[in-house]
Order: structure tokens, then C-alpha cells, then sequence
């Protein structure tokens, strides 16, 4: 074993400079592993949480970062903090062999916040299936056991939630009516993962239910109906998404949203509203709609002039 890098990461922890274990220990060798490896057993639990949310993190902002063999090794630990960090940590592994172990950790650990972590990352894997990049055989057994936690009524709605958004990208009628039973199921944690799978799903019969959320009183159901109405590129919910970006003051969260939707509708009239916002004086409106717009011209096939600069566009109208 490396000494010399275990004594390194040993100092990098212990002065809190976390942020240098990310480049120090991506596409780690056999050695760097197993110096990491030692490292942290030697942790305390909590400079341990400290340390994987500090690599998560890394990898997230940074993509040129592969940490993946520290996190698959990570699966495995006593925390279960740690575990569900591991797994957020591999999101951009799409290789099969990661279906298995994630597959049995959604079904038999102990902590409910890894089963739906893991029941998150198996939404990935049903995804490349649907889209043919992987067997379905290889994660028909995933997909059934998503299916029977999304059923379960014994099982922790955190788990149940994650599970049929994950298995809502599969357009049939069994996951239509799963997705519809959590729309009226009387928890709103589970109503708003239907609306989430609605989008996902991306059949036209959700189009009524998604725009009367887009008015719903509480803002998390309006904000995943914002999303969901730009997955299913919905027209006639311009008008509204127009209101949300402009008059959502209160939480922008779902002020973003709406502009995000905007881009992915597209349109003349969308792109009339997002060049107006990108004048806004909230840099994070401002920034999200130009974004939104840059989207919007990738997506058409359209050519566009550079704006002009007098738009007859009243945007201080309410909602009709």
C-alpha cells in the first residue's frame, strides 16, 4: 500500500481540505483504493458523512472526476448515510453490473432512505431499457420488484414514491393506473410523485390533470406540474407557465421551473417570454431564461433572427 498517499489523504481530512480528494483519488489505482480504503476505517462516523458528501459534491460539479470504484466500495458501509451517498454518487454509472447490487439493496436494506435512493438509481437502468441501450432482461427483475414496493401499501411511502417514478418511463397500462392511484392517494408526498411520473411517462391522457396542478394551492404540486408540463411540451400551458415565472415570487424554485418548461415547450410565444425575462433584475431569473432560450433554439428546426429590441409584450396581464 501507498504510504505516502495515505498519509496524504490523512492530512488533507484532518485540516479539512476535502476539497482535494477529488482530484487525488479520481480513476483511483489498486493502491490509491487501498489507501483510501484504510483511511477510512480509521474515520470517526461523522467525518466520514462529512467526507462522502464532500466527494458527491465534487463529482457532481465536477465531471471529469470518476470516483466510481470508491463509491461501489462505499455500498457496503455501516452507515447508512454513507450508503445513500454512495449510490447518489454513482449517477452517472450506467453500467449493468451496478443493477444487481443496487437491486439488492432497494430490496433488503435496512433504512428506508437507501431502499429509495436505490429505487432512484434503479430509475436509470429502466430508462436505457426503454430506450434499447440495454436488455430488458437485465432489469426485468428490478423493474417487477419496483412495481410490488410501488403496490405495497405496508411499505414507507419515501420507498413507494421512489419506486414508481422509477418504473414510470414504461408507457403501459398497468403503470398508467399505478401512477393515477398515487394522484388520488391521500398523502401528498405520493401525489406529487405522480404528477413527477406524468411527465416521465409522457402520454398525452395526462395533459388535463397536469395543467389543473399547474393552479393547485400547494407549490409543490404546482412545481412538478411545471416540469411535467415541459416534458409533454404542453401548448396550452404557456399562459399559466408565463404567470408562474413572472408572479411566483414567493418560491423560486418554482419560478425556474416554469422557465425551464417554457424552453422545453418551445414555440414563438415561448421564446417571446423568455427573451423578455432574461432582462429581468433577478440574476437567477435572468440566467435560467437564457438557458430556457438556448435550449429552445437547440430543439427547432427553426432559424432565428438575433431579437429585436422594441417587443410589444405586456407581460404585467394576469392570468385569463
Amino acid at each position: 500500500m501507498n504510504e505516502s498517499l495515505a498519509s496524504r489523504l490523512r492530512q488533507l481530512i484532518e485540516e479539512e481540505r476535502l476539497w482535494h480528494l477529488g482530484p487525488l483519488l479520481t480513476d483511483p489505482s489498486p493502491e490509491t483504493l487501498q489507501a483510501f480504503q484504510q483511511v477510512w476505517e480509521e474515520l470517526p462516523p461523522p467525518r466520514r458523512q462529512d467526507v462522502i458528501d464532500a466527494l458527491v459534491e465534487q463529482v457532481e460539479d465536477h465531471v471529469e472526476y470518476d470516483l466510481r470504484p470508491i463509491f461501489r466500495w462505499l455500498l457496503g458501509d455501516s452507515d447508512p448515510h454513507v450508503r445513500a451517498q454512495a449510490i447518489e454518487g454513482l449517477w452517472e454509472d450506467e453500467s449493468p453490473a451496478l443493477i444487481s447490487p443496487l437491486l439488492y439493496m432497494f430490496q433488503h436494506d435496512p433504512d428506508p432512505h437507501v431502499r429509495a435512493a436505490a429505487a432512484t438509481a434503479l430509475g436509470r437502468f429502466v430508462l436505457l431499457s426503454e430506450l434499447g441501450e440495454i436488455p430488458e432482461r437485465e432489469v426485468t427483475p428490478a423493474i417487477n420488484a419496483l412495481i410490488r414496493a410501488a403496490h405495497d401499501e405496508q411499505e414507507d411511502v419515501e420507498v413507494r414514491r421512489r419506486a414508481l417514478e422509477a418504473v414510470s418511463y414504461i408507457d403501459e397500462p398497468h403503470i398508467r393506473d399505478l401512477i393515477e392511484a398515487a394522484y388520488y392517494h391521500p398523502d401528498l408526498r405520493m401525489q406529487a410523485s405522480a404528477v413527477f411520473s406524468m411527465g416521465r411517462n409522457a402520454n398525452e391522457r395526462w395533459g388535463p390533470l397536469i395543467l389543473a396542478e399547474l393552479t393547485s394551492p400547494d407549490p409543490e404540486l404546482r412545481y412538478e406540474a411545471a416540469l411535467a408540463a415541459g416534458e409533454l411540451a404542453l401548448l396550452d400551458a404557456i399562459p399559466l407557465l408565463r404567470f408562474m415565472a413572472e408572479e411566483e415570487e414567493e418560491d423560486p424554485q418554482i419560478r425556474q421551473a416554469a422557465i425551464e418548461a417554457l424552453g422545453r415547450i418551445g414555440g414563438p410565444e415561448s421564446e417571446r417570454i423568455l427573451l423578455r425575462l432574461m432582462e429581468a433584475p433577478e440574476d437567477f431569473i435572468s440566467l435560467s431564461a437564457e438557458t430556457a432560450l438556448d435550449e429552445l433554439r437547440f430543439m427547432s428546426d427553426d432559424v432565428y433572427l438575433p431579437p429585436l429590441l422594441d417587443f410589444d409584450i405586456d407581460l404585467d396581464d394576469g392570468v385569463e
